[in-house]
């Protein structure tokens, strides 16, 4: 749920029983923040230098990649999966890295803040008031053969934190007051576990069905069940990417697959501003695994109701319309025109949580 729940000491200790065990175990990369305790674990365990490279007359030191595909253990711990690399490396991310690692036959243990985890970028912020940068795609949790949640209680994490064995002394009063307050814990425990809870069920159902993956069946021409398939209705602008994260959450409760439309005037986007929001929402729907159609029209309900039947679409998610004014008030709203011209499709307006946190915050 947060630093210092001991998630790298716990791929230590079970690094050092696979080595008991006859495995050959190295460490890529650790990270010990300066902790004593992690540092100790270490010990007794190979490690691999780091690679050093100098970008701009600056040095930087990270995982060397190379060092660990000539040296091929059986296993290799690396810490902090969503941390971005150095630059002049040939990859941009360190999960990138580990998937060149795996490839390589080449078992990986890693470690993670439910924080990192993409499509509850803005779940976290609107917990906890920080907005996490650096992020890593749902897809590589789920290409995971294991998930272990290494879970404390938010009281005992901040007596380590006081007793400096989170962060040095100086930083302690700046953490309790700010990420690690109690209720911001809490609700970050909360997330972590339903998340796990999330993958458990999604695991088990997979292993639960009799005749493979799903493209096996149809391959087989087995029988299909009439699934969901979700439609996000989006703008390029910055807020739309709060409404695509909450939509392929909600797709993937529902084990549907998710589209993303905007329904863009003739011309398509007006400026250089649009085509940078454009180019974002390209970029997270790839990173999700979700497709960014890009539809001309001027009637949006229309073109929503035309592609949702030509993609068999059930579920429409949207965000909340901008008060009409003038003559506008007069017009249907775009949620009922859309049930009304896509009879048989759900439509649901998606909550700007940021916005009603705000509002509350001025209130009070």
């Amino acid at each position: 749920m947060a630093a210092g729940v001991g998630k790298t000491v716990r791929m230590l200790d079970e690094a050092r029983v696979e080595l008991e065990a006859g495995r050959d175990v190295v460490i890529g990369l650790l990270e010990t923040h300066g902790r004593e305790e992690t540092a100790r674990r270490a010990e007794g365990l190979e490690q691999l230098p780091r690679r050093r490279l100098t970008y701009r007359g600056t040095t930087f030191e990270d995982l060397d990649v190379p060092a660990v595909l000539v040296r091929a253990p059986e296993l290799c711990l690396i810490d902090e999966l969503a941390h971005t690399n150095a630059p002049g490396l040939e990859r941009a991310k360190r999960y990138e890295d580990i998937e060149v690692i795996r490839d390589a036959g080449i078992d990986v243990l890693s470690t993670m803040n439910v924080q990192h985890l993409e499509s509850l970028n803005d779940t976290i912020a609107e917990l906890s008031g920080v907005r996490v940068r650096e992020t890593v795609p749902d897809s590589v949790l789920q290409r995971a053969d294991e998930i272990v949640l290494v879970d404390v209680t938010p009281e005992a994490l901040l007596d380590r934190l006081r007793a400096g064995k989170v962060y040095p002394l100086e930083r302690i009063d700046t953490a309790l007051n700010n990420f690690f307050r109690v209720e911001n814990l809490s609700a970050l425990r909360e997330t972590a576990l339903r998340q796990v809870a999330e993958d458990v069920e999604e695991r088990r159902f997979t292993v639960d069905e009799p005749l493979g993956t799903r493209e096996e069946r149809v391959a087989a021409g087995a029988p299909q069940a009439v699934g969901e398939r979700l439609l996000a209705l989006v703008e390029p602008y910055p807020g739309a990417q709060r409404l695509v994260r909450r939509a392929w959450r909600s797709s993937q409760r529902l084990s549907a697959p998710l589209d993303l439309l905007w329904v863009a005037p003739p011309g398509g986007p007006a400026d250089e501003e649009q085509e940078r929001a454009l180019h974002a929402l390209r970029q997270l729907g790839s990173v999700l695994g979700s497709a960014l159609l890009v539809e001309e029209g001027e009637d949006v309900a229309q073109t929503v109701a035309r592609v949702a039947e030509e993609r068999g679409i059930t579920y429409v998610l949207m965000g909340a319309s901008r008060p009409a004014r003038g003559l506008a008030r007069l017009r249907e709203p775009l949620p009922q025109r859309i049930v009304r011209l896509a009879p048989g499709v759900d439509v649901r307006i998606v909550a700007d949580r940021a916005r009603l946190r705000a509002n509350r915050e001025i209130r009070t």
